[in-house]
């Protein structure tokens, strides 16, 4: 069962930066490659960019919360919960 797991491609699991403008503060995000390309299917779907998909995402989380504690952690959440939806 686990080599279902272990021989995933290590690209996938390989991290990689990148610097996003949200709110006109350029900050850094660090996530796996595999969160990346599930972001970017996420933006695709909804005709943005990446990058405009996360800034209105934290756009939206903190109009419900005062404060984001973990952004990076959360923005893998919205990943596994985007996988688990239903296929059409």
């Amino acid at each position: 069962m686990c080599s279902v797991y272990v021989q995933a491609d290590p690209i996938q699991y390989e991290a990689r930066t990148r610097s996003i403008r949200i709110n006109n503060v350029l900050t850094t995000i660090r996530l796996e490659n595999l969160f990346w390309d599930v972001l970017a299917e996420i933006a695709a779907r909804e005709g943005k960019t990446t990058n405009q998909m996360i800034a209105t995402l934290h756009q939206e989380l903190c109009g419900l919360r005062e404060a984001i504690p973990n952004f990076t952690s959360f923005l893998r959440v919205c990943c596994l919960r985007y996988l688990s939806l239903p296929r059409l």
